[in-house]
């Protein structure tokens, strides 16, 4: 452009002089002003493409934190209390749910009408039915290894496994609290004026039991250290009572960050409160339900995402809702009247089905 505004000047000036040797060399530009005529060749840029790499471990790259810690120093001599986060250290990988949760295998337990299921590892599952018996079943190849009468001859209401392996129970009917320990039943609780319904053990070892009252006008949740009482959870800020009265199913499980949660059949409800017994949420259920039905929750459990799982006996399934409780998924894969829930150490979800007396084993996240 700079070359054609010279030549441009050049012939401006030849034309306007008098002098017609200038004006004749100025002629003379005519064919260098053609080779302007063809102009270059449009160049298109193409920007480069950023191709992301995979990253692995990203401990590596960053480095890690230590666990926190206290110091106090007194006397001249000082001492460490280590301070661990639930949810510190150990952080579990992130899993995203199926596209199409699948089940891995079936456990046909052929004995009364199926509650209760807890597992004892990952190759056996304790189950709990309308009898007094609790029977030790391995998951691949659906075989009985043991059986456990109740000592009073009642049908237990819940159980539990502890982080030790020992199986628990509740008796609402001589309103105990009970644990196995080498195929021998030991008393833990007993209550007055109060029947025990649904029970967890704690990740710190404590046990949560969800009980209401011999007039069936509260209902309330016990923490336990052995057989001391620790805490109680009965009331929200205003005095209003957190959980249904009467005599329904409510089953208690515990999260990662020690959230607890209830599935309430008498207020439709599953209500989960925080480790101080603060409210959080209430989730009522989602619409449109699998058989268009009211919610009515049984089974609870949680898994390594924090996602809360209950069991929803009208319609045939189980709802996924996330740490807020929002509503993520249903599981359906042919359950029919679904009512215990566990989820093992790898996540795998154990439903035991009422009527049919199968216990289910579902993959639902990847």
């Amino acid at each position: 452009m700079s070359d054609i505004k010279d030549e441009i000047n050049s012939l401006e000036i030849a034309t306007d002089t008098n002098n017609l040797s200038k004006l004749l060399s100025g002629a003379s530009l005519t064919s260098v002003i053609n080779t302007y005529r063809n102009l270059p060749q449009k160049l298109e840029p193409i920007l480069p493409k950023f191709i992301p790499g995979k990253i692995q471990e990203l401990s590596k790259l960053f480095g890690a934190l230590s666990s926190s810690s206290l110091s106090s120093d007194k006397h001249g001599y000082s001492m460490k209390t280590p301070q661990k986060s639930p949810e510190a250290g150990s952080s579990p990988p992130v899993k995203q749910l199926l596209d199409e949760p699948e089940t891995v295998t079936t456990i046909d337990t052929r004995y009364g009408k199926l509650y209760k299921v807890a597992c004892l590892s990952d190759e056996e599952i304790w189950t709990s039915a309308t009898n007094n018996t609790m029977k030790l079943y391995s998951i691949n190849q659906g075989s009985l290894h043991q059986s456990i009468t109740t000592k009073s001859g009642n049908m237990p209401d819940d159980i539990t496994v502890t982080k030790s392996g020992d199986l628990v129970y509740t008796d609402n009917d001589v309103r105990t609290v009970n644990i196995v320990k080498n195929e021998k039943i030991e008393e833990v609780i007993r209550l007055q004026n109060w029947r025990p319904w649904g029970v967890c053990s704690t990740s710190s070892g404590d046990l949560l039991v969800i009980m209401e009252s011999d007039d069936d006008e509260q209902t309330k949740v016990v923490c336990y250290s052995g057989s001391r009482e620790k805490q109680t959870i009965q009331f929200d800020d205003k005095g209003k009572s957190l959980y249904s009265s009467g005599n329904y199913y409510r089953y208690i499980t515990e999260k990662r960050n020690l959230d607890i949660c209830v599935s309430d059949e008498g207020a439709k409800a599953v209500v989960v409160v925080n480790q101080a017994g603060k409210p959080r949420f209430r989730y009522t259920g989602h619409t449109p339900a699998p058989k268009n039905k009211p919610f009515s929750p049984r089974g609870i459990t949680t898994d390594s995402q924090s996602h809360i799982l209950t069991a929803d006996v009208n319609n045939h399934c189980v709802h996924i809702i996330d740490q807020d409780g929002q509503f993520l998924r249903y599981i359906v894969c042919g359950l029919s009247l679904p009512w215990g829930l566990w989820t093992d150490r790898n996540d795998n979800l154990f439903v035991a089905q009422y009527i049919n007396r199968k216990v289910k084993k579902i993959k639902y996240l990847k």
